[in-house]
């Protein structure tokens, strides 16, 4: 079989997905751009700092680069933050007090569980913080607009943060849309003007032309090793929002009084500035890989989510197998054609932090980098598999290759 061909009329069947992906990443190249002349970004930027870190401009101007282009008035970006769910967990502990309530709307992350209800490990249920969850967020992806609006009201009184993850982590749904993410805040902000909205915005920067700050929320943080990292970051996070807000997490991030006046970084800045400009184009890679790869699993009749023939609204594909052994094939492709440790064969595990064993193939050169070509899992029916990233198109496309030549093989009859 001649794959490339193959592959090739797949391309022309998605043509109008990769086309509006392109018009988006080069809205949000422009936009970096801009800021990185607003924040007059030069070559001492990079410079790295010892210390306490008093008067770090690299650090100080990568805050004020984010906050740019993030459309907010404060950000905290850091190399010590060290991950996604560390920048969350400051929010929560930064802003909230005992008796208030946090209501998540759409889920969190299993590593954020022991966070918010862990007993006697300093969580927010030790310090009587209230935690509420509920799912707004129907089969059909339609929004449940009267479970939300009664379980605001029942803790109005409390209610200090509305937290929406906007991806959808290990569920079988599809990331919350920025248009659907505008119609629930803007819901929200009517019944409780001084209730702060927050969105875990992991996995969705630089997907659209809008972030959620440009559409009403208070509050954004996600990881580096993601897309605004641009697969360069080697480490890190970033909090953006509104000033009052960021300085109270600063409290938290360091010390009260001090917040981002100190913090030293005895490495060089530059891959934090060139990776979120690089970002819009990889991340554009990314999604041209994930539907493609729709598309051309498409006669295997597997389940996806985003749809074939819908746009994505962030990096991750989810593909849902008919079996085990399929699903742990797939991912255990991925980590073939990956180009660093392609030799080793990942196995289910017991991850810290979730339920089920899970199976991740992240053959990168960041360790974890959801960004780069990578998949991952929990084991347990219905298998699904997570596929994200890919910082080349054209690694994805080779990875699309292996993946094809598998189903052929055990189900020789599909493509002929």
């Amino acid at each position: 079989m001649d794959y490339l061909k193959y592959l090739k009329k797949c391309e022309n069947e998605c043509k109008y997905e990769i086309d509006k992906i392109d018009e988006i990443a080069l809205y949000n190249q422009q936009k970096i751009l801009n800021a990185f002349h607003k924040n007059n970004i030069n070559s001492t930027s990079f410079n790295p700092s010892t210390g306490y870190g008093y008067d770090d401009v690299s650090r100080n101007k990568l805050c004020k680069l984010y906050a740019s282009i993030f459309n907010t008035e404060d950000a905290i970006v850091s190399p010590l933050i060290v991950n996604g769910t560390h920048a969350l967990s400051l929010c929560l502990f930064g802003i909230l007090r005992p008796n208030d309530t946090i209501l998540s709307i759409s889920g969190i992350y299993d590593t954020l569980e022991e966070a918010i209800n862990g007993k006697s490990i300093g969580s927010l249920k030790d310090y009587n913080i209230n935690y509420k969850s509920i799912n707004i967020i129907n089969d059909d992806d339609s929004i449940n607009y009267n479970l939300l609006k009664d379980s605001i009201l029942n803790c109005l009184s409390s209610l200090k943060i509305l937290y929406i993850q906007r991806s959808k982590g290990y569920l079988w749904r599809n990331t919350i849309s920025i248009e659907n993410l505008s119609k629930i805040i803007d819901f929200c902000k009517k019944l409780s003007k001084k209730t702060i909205i927050m969105v875990d915005n992991c996995y969705g920067e630089f997907v659209d032309k809008y972030e959620p700050t440009d559409i009403g929320a208070d509050l954004i943080a996600g990881s580096l090793i993601k897309n605004p990292g641009g697969g360069i970051a080697p480490t890190g996070g970033y909090i953006c929002g509104r000033k009052d807000l960021i300085n109270l997490i600063s409290y938290r991030f360091t010390v009260p009084g001090l917040g981002m006046e100190v913090g030293s970084y005895n490495s060089s800045y530059l891959p934090f500035y060139q990776g979120i400009f690089l970002a819009p184009s990889h991340v554009a890679n990314s999604l041209k890989g994930s539907i493609l790869l729709g598309y051309a699993l498409k006669p295997f009749n597997l389940e996806f989510k985003p749809e074939i023939g819908t746009m994505p609204t962030d990096i991750i594909k989810s593909i849902k197998f008919n079996n085990e052994e399929d699903m742990i094939k797939f991912i255990q492709l991925i980590q073939k054609i990956s180009p660093v440790e392609s030799n080793v064969i990942p196995e289910p595990w017991d991850m810290p932090g979730y339920e089920n064993k899970v199976i991740m193939a992240a053959g990168t050169f960041v360790q974890g980098a959801s960004l780069e070509l990578s998949a991952d899992g929990p084991i347990k029916n219905p298998y699904i598999a997570y596929y994200q990233g890919g910082l080349t198109y054209e690694h994805c496309k080779l990875a699309i290759i292996e993946i094809i030549k598998y189903f052929i093989d055990k189900y020789p009859s599909t493509l002929l």
